[in-house]
């Protein structure tokens, strides 16, 4: 009998959304589309909905650390993606863990400061902390505009500019998405070549938990063995495509998107929800 080909494992170290739109729940939905097995070390859970982040609370540290050993000690970790921290305690705790894994770790740093809500999601004390010892393990990190800008305190620089910026901080790659911008273009930096990656931008789509979505793509790409550019031109597809296909109409506030294709698949509309055939086939 054939040995099995071994699926790809990506741990997100992150926090939990009880939206269910980003955070932890939209990195494991990610990682499901991208055909790899998520794994989840959670460093806070936020009570939070489409509105709002209503409260947080953090998991100690010794907890987190004791997550990361756990699943790696049995399951494995081809990549990490590091997602809401919160506090320097729980970045020190990062950085220790990620020391346990083994050498060569892809790791995809996110470095999430405010929830789109414009709740903060990282003490502004831990800042320092993200940027002098976090940011110089991470094998590509992923900041929207206004991350790159208040990492390295360049409020008027281009995105290029920025990416170059944020680069010196040690990552050996950067991507600066451009959900926050006009054309929605990432522009990608490893140390030597400015690529821009265009994208359309979806107006009419939903957009809670696309950072996430796409730092977890792009963590995944990387675990199957592509380059970052090109993992990072394919997070930027299926990012863009959770936009488009984006759940408008879950909640009051801004939508989550949807990189599973949950409203084509289980919709109502009889010419393809999976559902439906099946009801049909029960007929």
């Amino acid at each position: 009998m054939a040995a099995r080909a071994r699926i790809p494992r990506v741990l997100s170290i992150a926090g939990s959304d009880s939206g269910g739109g980003a955070g932890i729940q939209a990195d494991l939905k990610a990682f499901a589309a991208c055909g790899v097995y998520g794994m989840t070390a959670i460093t806070a859970i936020t009570a939070q909905n489409t509105v709002g982040v209503i409260a947080v609370e953090g998991v100690s540290p010794e907890m987190v650390i004791a997550q990361v050993r756990a699943v790696s000690a049995d399951i494995g970790v081809d990549a990490a993606k590091i997602g809401m921290l919160g506090t320097a305690a729980t970045i020190d705790a990062v950085r220790l863990a990620l020391g346990e894994l083994r050498p060569g770790t892809p790791v995809v740093v996110d470095p999430v400061m405010v929830a789109e809500s414009g709740a903060e999601l990282l003490d502004r004390s831990a800042r320092s902390a993200l940027i002098e010892r976090l940011l110089p393990l991470a094998t590509v990190a992923t900041p929207n505009v206004p991350e790159a800008r208040a990492l390295t305190g360049l409020a008027d620089a281009d995105v290029g500019a920025l990416a170059r910026a944020v680069h010196a901080l040690g990552p050996a790659v950067v991507v600066v998405t451009g959900g926050h911008r006009e054309h929605a273009t990432d522009v990608f930096f490893d140390g030597e070549t400015i690529v821009e990656l265009p994208g359309e931008r979806h107006p009419d789509g939903a957009a809670h938990g696309s950072g996430c979505t796409h730092s977890s793509a792009l963590a995944a790409y990387l675990a199957q063995g592509l380059t970052p550019l090109d993992a990072a031109r394919r997070a930027k597809e299926i990012a863009s495509a959770a936009v488009r296909d984006g759940l408008g109409g879950i909640g009051a506030g801004a939508g989550p998107v949807d990189v599973l294709g949950l409203l084509r698949d289980c919709g109502p509309d009889p010419s393809g929800p999976r559902w439906g055939r099946r009801e049909r086939d029960q007929e």
